[in-house]
């Protein structure tokens, strides 16, 4: 055919038949080796998104001060985000990514959003705090032989004040008498991680964001790895800071510790701070300082704006249904005018609490809130008893009792080191990791006895009619029960008078849940080699 057509042209039968074939066996490598690239960089994107969203200028902070504190306990945190962050790749994405093409668009909207310059503080921040864990002690082994003889001068004597623990390199500590029992470390200190790696929107609208559940799943696991860095990059410096400035960073009198930090109850989150401003040059010292600064400028400005976004969009407008637009503007700044005003006056009860141990603190304070929301999240995707009535009443009470547990504590907080414990049974046994295991249990139970109330029996498989049955039914039934017309207004159904039938939304190119065959198999044994890294880090250090 092409010698008739191009009587000029006369290749070689030879030509003809060798040098396509050559040509796109090239091409096939090329194809292949960019395409494993890109599921490289993409993966180490979505990764890297991960753990810049997790980690910001309090990880740094509160991680160090904690090391420095009380050894290496507050790891298990980081370690326990491993599995959990791996939960959300192989477990909840698959069914964020089949059941929603809202979730995309809000993906998108977020992947549009993102700025430069968070990804390139957090690199900052990572290679200053490598920087900082190059300047040891004389090796890892010395940290272990100078953390228990890091012991300041000036002390109340006749205490443990300024001691450091026996168990400082423990993971799992005494179930009753230590400051992270190993059953609330391996229970309670899982729920809200839950919460936070499978269902906070920051987290899983980046993972969401990604080509495909291949990539997705690749993310997860660069940031699960990446959570082996903190033990690294900031527990161990915290602990390095003790070992050099013991008097400063590990005070042990009252009076010194006002001193030094203008916090009589400790000094240990200063750790970071001191390890900085005395090791690294000038230079690189105002730049760690600047990018931990903006770090921290832009959690405050997300958390401003969610907030006010929240009080003036779900509250305030309810209320006045009639507030114009410049109403709104106006008291969405107030509100965070207000939100400042607030934080500043707390500072002295988080400086106060939990030993002075700012990571510590923000812990707790998820163990009293978050519990709740994860047992409604996971019974709303994984029981479909689960109704509105029984998601509303576990989360009341679920709230209520986790925020009279967390009164209770500001209100008889922690004995220090020279005082004697007073504080009420309730709160000097239960551990606020143990508490958060009752409170899930408690909640449970709540949304269990409500969905029992709420459907019978016989409509357990049939809870929610389809859109068909729904047509049908209303069309042709319109004087139906009230429980009916109820549980179509419960399962999204309900049809407003006169209004026009919606057109379905236009589908989006939302994120496949297909996967290469190859990359399949390589997400799926990195799984297995992240999970068993996870394992020998908790048993080597348990």
């Amino acid at each position: 055919m092409a010698s008739t057509e191009h009587p000029r042209v006369s290749p070689s039968p030879t030509a003809e038949t060798t040098s396509p074939q050559t040509t796109l066996a090239i091409t096939d490598i090329v194809v292949l080796v960019i395409y494993f690239i890109l599921v490289l960089a993409v993966g180490l994107w979505v990764g890297a998104s991960l753990f810049a969203s997790n980690v910001g200028s309090g990880h740094f902070i509160g991680l160090a001060g904690s090391g420095a504190a009380a050894g290496i306990a507050a790891t298990a945190y980081e370690w326990n985000g491993m599995l959990m962050v791996l939960l959300l790749g192989w477990l909840f994405l698959p069914i964020y990514i089949a059941s929603s093409v809202d979730m995309y668009a809000g993906a998108v909207f977020i992947q549009q959003a993102l700025h430069w310059n968070i990804y390139l503080a957090t690199v900052i921040m990572v290679v200053g705090a490598l920087i900082l864990m190059g300047f040891k002690v004389g090796g890892f082994q010395a940290v272990l032989d100078k953390y228990p003889q890091a012991i300041p001068s000036i002390r109340v004597p006749n205490t443990t004040c300024g001691i450091p623990r026996e168990d400082a390199f423990h993971i799992f500590r005494h179930p009753v008498t230590s400051d992270l029992p190993w059953p609330g470390v391996i229970l309670g200190m899982s729920i809200p991680s839950m919460w936070y790696w499978c269902s906070d929107q920051v987290i899983v609208q980046r993972s969401l964001a990604s080509k495909n559940i291949v990539h997705a799943k690749g993310g997860s696991l660069l940031a699960a790895y990446l959570k082996v860095l903190p033990f690294f990059m900031m527990v161990i410096p915290g602990m390095i800071s003790r070992i050099l400035y013991p008097d400063e960073v590990g005070c042990g009198d009252p009076d010194v510790c006002k001193e030094v930090c203008e916090n009589p109850v400790g000094c240990s989150d200063i750790a970071y701070a001191k390890l900085v401003m005395e090791l690294l040059p000038a230079g690189l010292r105002g730049l760690m300082m600047a990018v931990m600064l903006a770090a921290l400028m832009s959690s405050l400005t997300s958390i401003f704006n969610s907030s006010s976004t929240i009080f003036t969009m779900d509250l305030w407008r309810n209320i006045r249904r009639t507030a114009t637009e410049w109403e709104l503007m106006i008291v969405g700044r107030v509100f965070v005018l207000v939100l400042v005003v607030v934080s500043v006056l707390w500072i002295p009860v988080v400086q106060a609490s939990q030993g002075g141990q700012l990571f510590i603190y923000i812990q707790s304070i998820s163990m009293y809130l978050q519990p709740p929301i994860t047992v409604i999240f996971f019974t709303g995707i994984f029981w479909k008893r689960t109704n509105e009535k029984g998601a509303f009443w576990g989360l009341i009470v679920g709230m209520v009792v986790g925020c009279t547990r967390m009164i209770l504590d500001f209100v008889y907080p922690t004995p220090q080191c020279y005082e004697s414990d007073t504080r009420p049974e309730i709160i000097k046994y239960v551990h606020y990791l143990y508490f958060s295991i009752i409170l899930t249990v408690l909640t449970l139970i709540v949304v269990t006895i409500e969905n029992a109330t709420q459907f019978p029996k016989d409509m357990e498989n049939d809870a929610c009619p389809t859109k068909e049955d729904t047509s049908s039914s209303a069309s042709s039934e319109a004087g139906s029960s009230k429980l009916k017309s109820a549980l179509f207004w419960i399962c999204g159904m309900e049809k407003q008078k006169g209004e026009k039938p919606k057109s379905p939304p236009p589908e989006a190119p939302t994120c496949s849940l297909k996967e290469d065959p190859c990359m399949r198999h390589v997400v799926n044994a990195n799984l297995i080699i992240c999970i068993s890294v996870a394992v020998f880090l908790f048993a080597y250090w348990a």
